[in-house]
Protein backbone atom coordinates (compact mmCIF):
# COMPACT_ATOMS: atom_id res chain seq x y z
CA UNK A 1 0.00 0.00 0.00
CA UNK A 2 0.94 3.54 -1.05
CA UNK A 3 2.38 5.68 2.11
CA UNK A 4 0.27 8.83 2.29
CA UNK A 5 1.92 12.22 1.32
CA UNK A 6 0.35 14.16 3.80
CA UNK A 7 1.31 11.60 6.62
CA UNK A 8 5.05 11.72 4.83
CA UNK A 9 5.28 15.55 5.20
CA UNK A 10 4.13 15.25 8.73
CA UNK A 11 7.41 13.39 9.48
CA UNK A 12 9.33 15.70 6.93
CA UNK A 13 7.89 18.92 9.61
CA UNK A 14 8.76 16.74 12.79
CA UNK A 15 12.36 15.61 11.46
CA UNK A 16 12.94 19.85 10.50
CA UNK A 17 11.45 21.15 13.49
CA UNK A 18 13.21 18.64 15.69
CA UNK A 19 16.45 19.22 14.42
CA UNK A 20 15.64 23.07 15.01
CA UNK A 21 15.32 22.07 18.28
CA UNK A 22 11.49 23.64 18.06
CA UNK A 23 9.39 20.32 19.72
CA UNK A 24 6.65 22.60 20.61
CA UNK A 25 5.23 23.50 17.37
CA UNK A 26 2.28 21.82 15.86
CA UNK A 27 2.69 19.94 12.38
CA UNK A 28 -1.20 19.36 11.43
CA UNK A 29 -2.96 21.50 10.22
CA UNK A 30 -5.35 22.68 12.88
CA UNK A 31 -8.53 24.82 12.30
CA UNK A 32 -8.14 28.26 13.05
CA UNK A 33 -9.13 29.44 16.70
CA UNK A 34 -11.88 31.03 16.90
CA UNK A 35 -11.68 32.70 21.14
CA UNK A 36 -13.72 31.12 23.59
CA UNK A 37 -16.21 33.90 25.60
CA UNK A 38 -16.16 33.65 29.39
CA UNK A 39 -19.39 32.29 30.85
CA UNK A 40 -19.25 29.75 27.06
CA UNK A 41 -17.76 26.62 28.65
CA UNK A 42 -19.45 24.51 31.72
CA UNK A 43 -15.86 23.38 33.53
CA UNK A 44 -17.21 21.53 36.15
CA UNK A 45 -20.13 19.72 34.09
CA UNK A 46 -22.35 20.32 36.77
CA UNK A 47 -25.37 21.94 34.44
CA UNK A 48 -28.44 19.63 33.79
CA UNK A 49 -27.98 20.18 29.72
CA UNK A 50 -23.90 19.66 30.06
CA UNK A 51 -24.42 16.22 32.16
CA UNK A 52 -26.85 15.34 29.55
CA UNK A 53 -24.99 15.84 26.43
CA UNK A 54 -21.65 14.57 27.69
CA UNK A 55 -23.39 11.38 28.52
CA UNK A 56 -24.68 10.90 25.60
CA UNK A 57 -21.36 12.16 23.72
CA UNK A 58 -19.46 9.43 26.09
CA UNK A 59 -21.91 6.63 24.70
CA UNK A 60 -20.73 7.33 21.23
CA UNK A 61 -17.69 8.06 21.84
CA UNK A 62 -17.21 4.61 23.68
CA UNK A 63 -19.10 2.92 20.60
CA UNK A 64 -16.74 4.31 18.46
CA UNK A 65 -13.55 4.24 19.69
CA UNK A 66 -14.03 0.53 20.91
CA UNK A 67 -14.90 -0.64 17.52
CA UNK A 68 -11.39 0.96 16.59
CA UNK A 69 -9.80 -1.41 19.04
CA UNK A 70 -11.77 -4.51 17.19
CA UNK A 71 -10.75 -3.84 13.94
CA UNK A 72 -7.49 -3.39 14.80
CA UNK A 73 -7.03 0.29 14.28
CA UNK A 74 -6.35 0.77 18.06
CA UNK A 75 -3.85 -1.70 19.51
CA UNK A 76 -3.19 -1.64 23.62
CA UNK A 77 -0.93 -4.16 23.68
CA UNK A 78 0.33 -4.08 27.27
CA UNK A 79 -0.64 -1.90 30.24
CA UNK A 80 2.22 -1.50 32.75
CA UNK A 81 1.94 -0.14 36.51
CA UNK A 82 -1.72 0.29 37.03
CA UNK A 83 -0.62 0.01 40.83
CA UNK A 84 0.70 3.38 40.22
CA UNK A 85 -2.24 4.90 39.69
CA UNK A 86 -4.38 2.90 42.60
CA UNK A 87 -2.03 4.05 44.97
CA UNK A 88 -4.02 7.81 43.78
CA UNK A 89 -7.24 6.58 42.86
CA UNK A 90 -9.01 8.30 45.85
CA UNK A 91 -7.64 11.75 44.92
CA UNK A 92 -8.00 14.53 42.32
CA UNK A 93 -4.97 13.86 40.23
CA UNK A 94 -3.51 16.13 37.00
CA UNK A 95 -2.21 12.93 34.38
CA UNK A 96 0.17 13.55 31.84
CA UNK A 97 0.97 11.49 28.73
CA UNK A 98 3.08 11.87 25.72
CA UNK A 99 0.77 13.44 22.42
CA UNK A 100 1.25 11.58 19.11
CA UNK A 101 -1.71 10.32 18.24
CA UNK A 102 -5.39 11.58 18.05
CA UNK A 103 -6.21 8.34 19.54
CA UNK A 104 -4.05 8.44 22.41
CA UNK A 105 -6.56 10.06 24.86
CA UNK A 106 -8.73 6.62 24.41
CA UNK A 107 -5.61 5.03 25.48
CA UNK A 108 -4.81 6.49 28.60
CA UNK A 109 -8.84 5.97 29.31
CA UNK A 110 -8.74 2.12 28.80
CA UNK A 111 -5.87 2.01 30.85
CA UNK A 112 -7.75 3.19 34.04
CA UNK A 113 -11.70 2.78 32.51
CA UNK A 114 -12.34 -0.38 35.24
CA UNK A 115 -11.00 1.89 37.92
CA UNK A 116 -12.34 4.97 37.57
CA UNK A 117 -15.81 3.83 38.67
CA UNK A 118 -18.45 6.92 38.02
CA UNK A 119 -16.00 9.61 37.38
CA UNK A 120 -14.59 10.68 34.15
CA UNK A 121 -11.31 11.32 32.91
CA UNK A 122 -11.29 15.27 31.77
CA UNK A 123 -8.93 16.35 29.13
CA UNK A 124 -7.55 19.47 28.77
CA UNK A 125 -7.60 20.83 24.90
CA UNK A 126 -6.53 23.82 23.19
CA UNK A 127 -8.84 26.08 22.30
CA UNK A 128 -9.43 25.81 18.39
CA UNK A 129 -10.26 22.22 18.95
CA UNK A 130 -13.14 23.19 20.77
CA UNK A 131 -14.27 25.99 18.70
CA UNK A 132 -13.82 25.46 14.96
CA UNK A 133 -13.38 21.53 14.75
CA UNK A 134 -15.71 20.27 12.53
CA UNK A 135 -17.68 16.93 12.18
CA UNK A 136 -17.40 13.44 14.38
CA UNK A 137 -14.23 14.56 16.29
CA UNK A 138 -15.32 17.89 16.30
CA UNK A 139 -18.29 16.81 18.81
CA UNK A 140 -16.47 14.86 21.09
CA UNK A 141 -14.03 18.08 21.09
CA UNK A 142 -17.18 19.65 22.82
CA UNK A 143 -18.73 17.03 24.90
CA UNK A 144 -16.60 14.69 26.10
CA UNK A 145 -15.35 16.23 29.13
CA UNK A 146 -13.24 18.66 27.49
CA UNK A 147 -11.59 21.74 29.54
CA UNK A 148 -10.60 24.02 26.82
CA UNK A 149 -7.80 26.37 27.49
CA UNK A 150 -9.17 30.38 26.55
CA UNK A 151 -7.23 32.70 25.22
CA UNK A 152 -9.06 35.31 27.09
CA UNK A 153 -7.91 36.20 30.39
CA UNK A 154 -11.49 36.10 32.09
CA UNK A 155 -12.30 32.99 30.07
CA UNK A 156 -8.78 31.43 31.51
CA UNK A 157 -9.90 32.51 35.16
CA UNK A 158 -13.08 29.98 34.62
CA UNK A 159 -10.47 27.16 33.41
CA UNK A 160 -8.22 27.53 36.15
CA UNK A 161 -11.17 27.29 38.48
CA UNK A 162 -12.74 24.66 37.32
CA UNK A 163 -9.76 22.71 37.42
CA UNK A 164 -9.24 23.30 40.88
CA UNK A 165 -13.28 22.06 41.74
CA UNK A 166 -12.75 19.20 39.62
CA UNK A 167 -9.15 18.08 41.61
CA UNK A 168 -11.75 18.69 45.04
CA UNK A 169 -13.96 16.67 43.40
CA UNK A 170 -11.27 14.08 43.02
CA UNK A 171 -11.80 13.65 39.26
CA UNK A 172 -8.56 12.53 37.09
CA UNK A 173 -7.79 15.36 34.61
CA UNK A 174 -5.58 14.44 31.18
CA UNK A 175 -2.66 17.20 30.02
CA UNK A 176 -0.05 16.92 27.54
CA UNK A 177 2.85 18.97 28.95
CA UNK A 178 4.55 18.65 25.66
CA UNK A 179 1.92 20.78 23.95
CA UNK A 180 1.23 19.92 20.53
CA UNK A 181 0.74 16.76 19.04
CA UNK A 182 3.48 14.58 17.08
CA UNK A 183 2.33 11.77 15.27
CA UNK A 184 4.01 8.69 15.69
CA UNK A 185 6.91 10.54 17.37
CA UNK A 186 8.34 7.97 20.16
CA UNK A 187 10.70 10.21 22.09
CA UNK A 188 9.58 12.14 25.06
CA UNK A 189 10.13 15.64 23.92
CA UNK A 190 10.64 18.78 26.80
CA UNK A 191 7.65 19.40 28.81
CA UNK A 192 5.91 22.56 29.64
CA UNK A 193 5.18 23.84 33.33
CA UNK A 194 1.34 24.56 33.21
CA UNK A 195 0.20 20.91 34.16
CA UNK A 196 2.21 20.92 37.06
CA UNK A 197 1.63 24.85 38.42
CA UNK A 198 -2.38 23.59 38.45
CA UNK A 199 -0.89 20.82 40.68
CA UNK A 200 1.51 22.68 42.75
CA UNK A 201 -1.17 25.55 43.88
CA UNK A 202 -3.87 22.81 44.49
CA UNK A 203 -2.05 19.99 46.26
CA UNK A 204 -2.97 17.73 43.60
CA UNK A 205 -0.46 14.55 42.27
CA UNK A 206 0.86 14.06 39.32
CA UNK A 207 0.32 10.93 37.28
CA UNK A 208 2.77 10.53 34.43
CA UNK A 209 2.23 8.20 31.71
CA UNK A 210 4.33 7.63 28.48
CA UNK A 211 2.91 5.72 25.66
CA UNK A 212 5.23 3.47 24.10
CA UNK A 213 4.49 1.81 20.71
CA UNK A 214 5.88 -0.59 17.80
CA UNK A 215 4.71 -1.40 14.86
CA UNK A 216 2.15 -4.10 14.19
CA UNK A 217 1.36 -6.60 11.50
CA UNK A 218 -1.85 -4.58 10.26
CA UNK A 219 -0.92 -1.49 7.65
CA UNK A 220 -3.44 1.19 8.05
CA UNK A 221 -5.03 3.36 5.58
CA UNK A 222 -2.51 5.92 5.38
CA UNK A 223 0.04 3.01 4.55
CA UNK A 224 1.95 2.84 7.50
CA UNK A 225 2.20 0.02 9.96
CA UNK A 226 -0.42 0.67 13.21
CA UNK A 227 1.44 1.40 16.53
CA UNK A 228 0.95 -1.06 19.52
CA UNK A 229 0.73 0.85 22.23
CA UNK A 230 2.31 -0.11 25.91
CA UNK A 231 1.09 2.24 28.03
CA UNK A 232 3.24 2.80 31.37
CA UNK A 233 2.08 3.87 34.27
CA UNK A 234 5.01 5.47 36.42
CA UNK A 235 5.31 6.72 40.06
CA UNK A 236 3.11 9.49 41.31
CA UNK A 237 4.85 12.33 41.97
CA UNK A 238 3.70 14.76 44.79
CA UNK A 239 4.11 18.48 45.45
CA UNK A 240 6.28 19.50 48.53
CA UNK A 241 3.93 21.30 51.44
CA UNK A 242 7.34 23.30 52.27
CA UNK A 243 8.05 24.13 48.52
CA UNK A 244 6.42 27.83 46.76
CA UNK A 245 4.17 26.89 43.66
CA UNK A 246 6.81 27.95 41.61
CA UNK A 247 9.30 25.41 42.97
CA UNK A 248 7.23 22.93 43.21
CA UNK A 249 6.31 23.20 39.54
CA UNK A 250 10.16 23.32 38.72
CA UNK A 251 10.63 20.43 40.20
CA UNK A 252 7.57 18.04 39.36
CA UNK A 253 7.89 18.87 36.16
CA UNK A 254 11.50 18.04 35.74
CA UNK A 255 11.11 14.96 37.28
CA UNK A 256 8.03 14.26 35.08
CA UNK A 257 9.96 14.44 31.97
CA UNK A 258 13.30 12.34 33.69
CA UNK A 259 10.79 9.26 34.31
CA UNK A 260 9.52 9.50 30.90
CA UNK A 261 13.39 9.06 29.63
CA UNK A 262 14.33 6.54 32.08
CA UNK A 263 11.13 4.75 30.41
CA UNK A 264 11.80 5.72 26.81
CA UNK A 265 15.63 4.39 27.37
CA UNK A 266 14.20 1.08 29.25
CA UNK A 267 11.45 -0.37 26.57
CA UNK A 268 13.37 0.85 23.29
CA UNK A 269 16.80 -0.42 25.07
CA UNK A 270 18.66 2.88 23.43
CA UNK A 271 19.85 6.73 25.32
CA UNK A 272 17.46 9.07 24.56
CA UNK A 273 18.85 11.42 21.83
CA UNK A 274 17.51 14.31 19.77
CA UNK A 275 18.94 15.04 16.18
CA UNK A 276 19.04 18.47 16.86
CA UNK A 277 21.60 20.37 14.78
CA UNK A 278 24.62 21.99 16.19
CA UNK A 279 23.71 26.03 17.14
CA UNK A 280 19.45 25.09 18.15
Amino acid sequence: MEKSRQRTEILSKITDLEAKGLFDIDVEPDPPTIPLKPGQIDYTYSKFKTKIKSEFANLIAKTYFDHQIKIGNLIIKEIIGLENYLSVEHLGVMITANHFNPFDNYAVFKAIEKNLGRKRLYKIIREGNYTSFKGLYGFFFRNCNTLPIGSDIAVFKEFSKGIQTLLNRKEKILIYPEQAMWWNYKKPRPLKPGAFRFAAKFDAPVLPIFITMEDSEKIGADGFPVQAYTINILPPIFPKVELSVKENAKIMCEKNYKCWCECYEKFYGTPLTYNTKEGN
